[in-house]
């Protein structure tokens, strides 16, 4: 019994911990790849954009980006730009990550948009 009760405060603690890991694991993945021409705080101000003649989108422009879906983001994300009628310069990433490192990205740049949106809840299906 008492063996029982740890191995389910323990599952608990995994479980409860997953979210903040996964969090972590997508601002490392947007710090690795995305930062170079999203920036650090994905306001498309990366060092490579003295050299691009398209500016990277602005994922902090909160008005733009609650314009976009979820879907939209990811399938910029996995098949680039030109997949939803943005630049060709942004690359396609589907074979970099995994189908759940893209939807975690997806969620990592909607903290950088839309935080009080997340915390209240809102769609963006």
């Amino acid at each position: 019994m008492r063996l029982t009760r740890m191995f389910i405060a323990m599952a608990a603690l995994v479980f409860i911990g997953l979210p903040s890991v996964h969090a972590e694991e997508a601002f490392l993945n947007y710090k690795t790849y995305c930062m170079q021409c999203h920036g650090m705080h994905g306001k498309g101000d990366g060092v490579n954009v003295p050299a691009m003649n398209v500016l990277p989108r602005d994922h902090s422009d909160h008005k733009y980006m609650m314009t976009r879906t979820n879907t939209e983001i990811y399938k910029a994300i996995k098949f680039g730009g030109a997949a939803v009628n943005k630049s060709v310069k942004m690359p396609a990433w589907g074979d970099t990550f995994t189908e759940e490192e893209l939807r975690q990205l997806v969620g990592h740049i909607r903290t950088l948009c839309c935080e009080k949106e997340l915390i209240r809840g809102v769609n963006f299906k």
